[in-house]
């Protein structure tokens, strides 16, 4: 199908919201539909579910009805934004993405990530000293504002948003009065500062960057006086001191700090801000990656006077006191991670004025690229540090080498900062002593490498302000940041596009340009990993001859397998490199980092976790928190852990290797078991009335779940939707096809109440070929019957009645007479369906004889129902709602929510056509009201339907849209063939209201 992806569609959020469709400009509907769709808008593309939704667009309190609202939303905005999709083309640019809706950040453009783009750039240019650029692209961000964002949008959500933007904004503009002081233009940005001074008295930033400007422009009384100024707010208003930052501006102003002098004339700044919106503005991709060098030279010259050197405490030293140099060379094939970079800049912010040295430990799984990424932000920063830099790779995860003693590591750090080696003392204490007082004083920037843990990386930590501390480790140095402040920054996976920026700086931009797809595939085969897809691009390097395709097919030819990622040594083979991680794992921790390669599904909990390992869950919620630990797996959402693809790979290898067959086995039917036990256990509780199967007995530490309630055991199998799909398939191909068929079983309800019929028809042909596998007669009914009934549902009806006919004799064969009751029952819906009206009623009255002969109460209430709705196709609108009502009466007896709301339906329906309009309508709203609590989404929409009908009828036009267009936007959710019916009916009348 030819992808129609609009790409001209335009949002403005920095002031009304607005929309342009090319040159034409959209009509957005009403408030609340506003808010939603920037509520979308603000996601970028992550998935937003229902409750959410609603909750941001009225809160807490949101109105009757509030659900299918939104999704009329949603389908008018559809429409709106993609006026030229065919009928039956997918949706591109707003589309449904489990139990809610994406925005897909592809298909716009919008000035929020426009404004955002712009800062990020212009921090790039302020590294590389180009502050004319920064502050021109900065200045022309700003002037990009047209009021208060998203002005007279409602809801809590974009009250929210309207802070945050703002906030962004003044940051925004904090940063560019910052870079225009650099530039020497004090008096220039007085004025403004002056007035957010006013506007903001609380913002310790803005009187920081005050001070400094009135101090530099000869008026030191006046910032003195300001800073009295905002103390006095401060203390009054908060109860606070003014933070670090400021107070060392202040003590700056006090000391007379050559920095805050009001520069010599003659080489003075010019005193006007570089023109905005100028012709002359930089490429944003090019290269301008800061000369680090210089700028030490420069900076080191500022910090000079006459053979002495300034420090932190006011005195000096001897201008001959050694400045080590030892970070290691960067990449020259560095690129991407600006998010990361971005706040990594933050640390030298908290370095201003801080009575502390700053430390920040970059954590993250083996290859993600730790080191490159801090080596190469420490030359980006290096010239803030004229005492010099230090490097020590403390080999926590080395192959062939010991881990690093921190005594050897302090002894080499002396000896780098000028301490002869006999002058350093005996035992650790001493000389991390000794260290901290060398470093008194100083400002130096410490790169403390691959490091095992945390008492390894304390006593190499300074003691006092002015140092800042770079620490990379596979684990998570939980010590650093509780015990002394550490700022963390987990490293995960690149984005796909800096991912693909990695190709392109190894291989050159022409040849990866050249086979596109090819390029995709390698970036998707390597899973984004760094270390994996440099040792790719170094193979293609080394072989320009080679097809990027030809690369890629062997990675799948290799999938599963780490074979494709082995490097020339150690330090590029992704096997050893994960390998350094695992074999420090304790023993249990490791055998379930082997089992989680059994686990089928994208994530796991700790439950599933636990019958894995045949453990408590309490003991497996450890084991996965030392696994994390590690940077082994990842914790994806609270609760929910997962593997990268390699390291599943890795594991995978390793269970091969380590764990013998029958062990294998046994963890594989602890978890089936577990999956099994608990679906079965969620879908009683969610239909305690329905025809269910029996169950063997759980095996020994599988530990099934129990649920206390609808809305608990809902919220599993919605959690879990992805994870059963996949035990599904895996265990029938596991030798496990008994699990395999009954989990198809126990998903049926769930997935029919949410319109899932495309995964109940997946999973059901895995489970009917997993039933003749084993030749269980029963299994195979069952299967034959949910094929059916998915294949009716979809409007499939020869192959409908293939399944159905088949199902029967299955069940009457195996004796199975509630089975055969209820393949009935499916068999009269599709004659139905079919038109052949008193042969429905013939299969209903044998299902009706059967439930009566075996008690099933809640069977014989639902041929009650089935039979008043045939009576209504042959046109006897009376007997059916005889027939309805003494449904409706058992099933209320029996406490079946769920069969009632479709016999209040089959009454409502009744009632309109003896054109009891009232009356329908009040069924009606009983059944949607049983149908919302439920989370039936294919019933509800069928109530909706009919109540647009009833109103139809009744000469109520608008109504009858509104629930009309509730209904499209459902059916439209699960692609289902009725919603041409419905774009039908509301085609054949007026266009609904904006």
């Amino acid at each position: 199908m030819e992808d129609k992806t609009p790409v001209s569609l335009r949002f403005a959020l920095l002031g009304p919201l607005r929309a342009w469709h090319g040159e034409r400009e959209l009509p957005l509907g009403g408030p609340q539909q506003r808010a939603l769709l920037a509520l979308l808008l603000l996601h970028r593309g992550r998935s937003v579910d229902i409750s959410t939704l609603v909750d941001g667009v009225w809160g807490h309190a949101p109105p009757a009805g509030a659900v299918p609202v939104v999704r009329t939303y949603v389908s008018r905005l559809r429409k709106l934004l993609e006026p030229e999709r065919a009928a039956g083309d997918q949706f591109q640019v707003v589309v449904s993405a489990g139990r809610g809706y994406t925005l897909r950040t592809d298909t716009v453009l919008s000035d929020v990530d426009e404004f955002e783009d712009a800062v990020a750039q212009a921090r790039h240019y302020r590294d590389a000293g180009q502050l004319d650029a920064a502050v021109r692209l900065l200045r022309d961000a700003l002037a990009s504002w047209q009021g208060t964002p998203l002005a007279g949008v409602p809801g809590p959500y974009a009250r929210a948003s309207r802070d945050r933007l703002a906030e962004q904004r003044l940051t925004a503009l904090e940063y560019c009065l910052r870079c225009e002081l650099d530039l020497g233009l004090h008096e220039t940005a007085l004025p403004e500062l002056l007035a957010l001074r006013d506007a903001h008295p609380l913002r310790e930033g803005l009187s920081e960057l005050l001070l400094i400007a009135l101090a530099r422009s000869g008026r030191k009384a006046e910032a003195l006086e300001a800073y009295a100024r905002t103390r006095r707010v401060l203390v009054e208003e908060l109860g606070v001191e003014p933070g670090p930052a400021l107070r060392a501006v202040h003590a700056g102003l006090l000391a007379d700090a050559p920095y805050l002098a009001p520069p010599p004339r003659e080489t003075s700044r010019p005193r006007t801000r570089p023109d905005i919106r100028s012709d002359r503005r930089p490429e944003t991709g090019q290269d301008i990656r800061p000369d680090t060098r210089q700028n030490a030279r420069q900076d080191t010259r500022q910090d000079t006077r006459a053979g002495t050197r300034s420090d932190s405490s006011g005195g000096a030293q001897p201008s001959d006191v050694v400045r080590p140099s030892q970070l290691p060379a960067d990449s020259p094939l560095f690129t991407g991670r600006q998010s990361e970079l971005l706040r990594a800049d933050g640390l030298l912010t908290c370095a201003q004025g801080q009575n502390s040295p700053v430390i920040g430990v970059v954590d993250g799984m083996a290859g993600a690229g730790k080191t490159s990424l801090a080596v190469h932000w420490a030359h980006r920063v290096a010239h803030h540090f004229p005492d010099g830099s230090l490097y020590v790779n403390l080999r926590g995860y080395d192959q062939d080498r010991a881990v690093m003693d921190p005594s050897a590591a302090i002894e080499s750090c002396l000896t780098a900062l000028g301490v002869a080696p006999n002058a350093v003392p005996e035992g650790l204490d001493a000389q991390a002593a000794l260290y901290r007082s060398v470093l008194a004083g100083r400002r130096v920037l410490i790169l403390l490498d691959n490091a095992r843990d945390t008492e390894q990386v304390r006593p190499l930590l300074p003691g006092a302000a002015g140092c800042l501390v770079i620490v990379t480790s596979r684990r998570r140095l939980s010590g650093l940041v509780a015990g002394h402040g550490a700022h963390p920054l987990t490293l995960g996976l690149p984005t796909a596009e800096e991912a693909h920026a990695i190709l392109v700086r190894r291989l050159g931009r022409a040849r990866v340009d050249a086979e596109p797809e090819a390029a995709e595939d390698i970036v998707a085969r390597c899973a984004r990993l760094p270390l994996a897809l440099a040792i790719v691009a170094a193979r293609a390097a080394l072989h320009p001859g080679f097809r990027l395709a030809d690369i890629a097919a062997e990675l799948r030819a290799d999938h599963g397998s780490l074979d494709a990622f082995t490097g020339g040594d150690a330090h590029t083979d992704a096997r050893a490199a994960f390998s350094w991680s695992y074999r420090l794992l304790e023993p249990e921790a490791a055998a379930l980092f082997r089992r989680l390669a059994l686990h089928p599904g994208p994530d796991i909990t700790a439950s599933a976790a636990a019958a894995l390992l045949g453990v408590a869950a309490r003991r497996a919620r450890a084991l996965l928190a030392e696994l994390t630990g590690a940077s082994l797996i990842t914790e994806r959402s609270p609760g929910r852990f997962g593997f990268h693809d390699l390291l599943r790979a890795y594991a995978a290898e390793l269970a091969e290797d380590e764990d013998t067959e029958p062990d294998r086995r046994a963890a594989l039917h602890r978890m089936y078991d577990h999956y099994l036990h608990s679906a079965h256990q969620a879908s009683l509780t969610l239909g305690p009335s329905r025809e269910s199967i029996d169950l063997p007995l759980p095996s020994a530490g599988s530990t099934p779940l129990t649920f206390r309630g609808k809305k608990q055991a809902t919220a599993w199998l919605r959690a879990e939707l992805q994870v059963l799909r996949a035990v599904v398939e895996n265990a029938s191909a596991h030798g496990f096809q008994d699990h395999a068929w009954r989990t198809a079983f126990s998903l049926e309800l769930y997935l029919d109440r949410l319109g899932y019929w495309r995964d109940l028809l997946e999973i059901n042909r895995t489970a009917l070929a997993s039933a003749v596998a084993l030749g269980d007669p029963v299994g195979q009914a069952h299967a034959h019957r949910s094929l059916g009934f998915s294949h009716h549902r979809f409007g499939q009806r020869h192959d409908a009645r293939v399944h159905l006919e088949r199902a029967l004799v299955l069940f009457q064969e195996s004796g199975d007479r509630i089975g055969e009751a209820l393949a009935h029952r499916r068999l009269g819906r599709l004659t139905n369906v079919e038109g052949e009206h008193l042969q429905a009623l013939r299969h209903f009255e044998e299902a009706h004889a059967l439930y009566l002969r075996h008690g099933h109460r809640a069977g014989e209430a639902g041929v009650l129902t089935d039979v008043g709705w045939t009576y209504i196709l042959l046109g006897d609108p009376e007997r059916a709602l005889e027939h309805c009502e003494k449904a409706i009466a058992l099933q209320q007896e029996i406490g079946d929510s769920s069969a009632e709301a479709i016999a209040q339906d089959c009454a409502g329906y009744a009632h309109h056509r003896l054109g009891h309009h009232d009356a329908s309508l009040g069924a009606y709203a009983r059944a949607l009201e049983l149908c919302r609590e439920m989370g039936d989404r294919f019933l509800e929409a069928g109530t909706l339907r009919h109540i647009g009908d009833a109103h139809a009828a009744a000469g109520r036009p608008e109504p009858a849209r509104d629930a009309w267009l509730d209904a499209l936007a459902l059916l439209e959710e699960a692609e289902h063939p009725d919603a041409e019916t419905v774009r039908r009916s509301l085609d054949r009348h007026s266009d609904p209201p904006a």
